[in-house]
């Protein structure tokens, strides 16, 4: 079993409840199970900025999955929600990827890990450092916290803060635990 770190984010068609479905829907995918989620968070996009903002999180989970497998499942529940790529960086109903796949380094045509932008994105860095605020960064392991007097925390606002009441978030009834 290995701990990765997911980044989730939507624009498109209640975006916040799009990220609290996907956050659900991920930890019953066989093999993953979801161990803490961040709040959820708005941010400017990224790109082209003729679209809304975005909402965005990170879960930590721990999966069985090997990376190009794990990141075929978060591609199959990217297309259950209806993801339609139009363009680079455009407005998405749901977007997921992975930021980190434990300490490793993966280089493919379909995948790079760590993400490449993870390190430029507060809506990524933000989130992660609520849920793991000691986390090391691979390769140089490098601590999370030296990074967020780099980052324009001005284009990030937390919107509603999940209590861990458990390992996950949702309630038997499927309603997120909020306070």
């Amino acid at each position: 079993m290995t701990e990765a770190v997911i980044g989730l984010g939507s624009n498109l068609d209640n975006p916040e409840q799009q990220v609290l479905q996907a956050l659900k829907e991920l930890d019953g995918i066989p093999g993953i199970r979801i161990l803490k989620t961040s709040s959820l968070y708005s941010s400017v996009p990224v790109g082209p900025q003729d679209q809304p903002d975005f909402v965005n999180a990170v879960a930590l989970v721990k999966t069985e999955l090997e990376p190009e497998p794990l990141l075929n499942a978060l591609q199959d529940l990217e297309n259950r929600h209806r993801r339609v790529r139009l363009r680079h960086w455009g407005p998405r109903t749901l977007d997921l990827d992975v930021l980190f796949f434990g300490k490793r380094i993966i280089d493919t045509p379909r995948l790079r890990v760590p993400h490449p932008e993870f390190r430029n994105r507060v809506f990524t860095v933000i989130p992660l450092l609520e849920i793991m605020p000691d986390f090391l960064m691979p390769p140089e392991n490098t601590p999370l916290r030296d990074l967020t007097g780099l980052l324009p925390e001005r284009d990030l606002r937390a919107l509603t803060i999940i209590r861990e009441s458990s390992r996950f978030p949702f309630s038997s009834a499927g309603k997120p635990d909020l306070h």
